[in-house]
């Protein structure tokens, strides 16, 4: 691999790892899920082994996350033509979606609850 696929490689392999523990699997359910050995998600994990573009939707899926996600395509796109990192409201909803559902319905029931609250009070100022 060449310096530059290593890079993409281990922070794909991150990503993985990031949303595998995000939904509570272990690498053995994850890798009995998508039909391969054990080792070589955690090949993957670390960025040692190339992910198969075909593996990607399954893994997606299975994770309860984009491909966009997985690769970074979103990382690249949210600050091209940007200056300064992206900002909070940005980078929460793909954090959110890396959680167990549980826990995402209560982000989503807290943030309707909030945004209700907003419409009736456009006129208060918050803090």
């Amino acid at each position: 691999m060449a310096v530059t696929d290593n890079g993409f490689y281990l922070a794909l392999g991150q990503r993985i790892a990031a949303a595998r523990k995000a939904r509570d699997l272990t690498q053995q359910q994850l890798a009995d899920e998508l039909g391969i050995a054990q080792q070589t998600l955690a090949h993957y994990e670390a960025g040692r082994l190339r992910v198969a573009v075909a593996l990607l939707p399954p893994l997606a899926r299975a994770l309860g996350v984009s491909i966009e996600h997985l690769i970074g395509e979103n990382e690249l796109r949210s600050t091209a033509g940007k200056r300064g990192p992206a900002s909070r409201i940005q980078t929460q909803p793909e954090r959110i979606q890396a959680l167990p559902r549980a826990r995402q319905r209560f982000l989503a029931d807290m943030i309707e609850m909030a945004l209700k609250q907003g419409g009736q009070s456009s006129g208060a100022s918050g803090g």
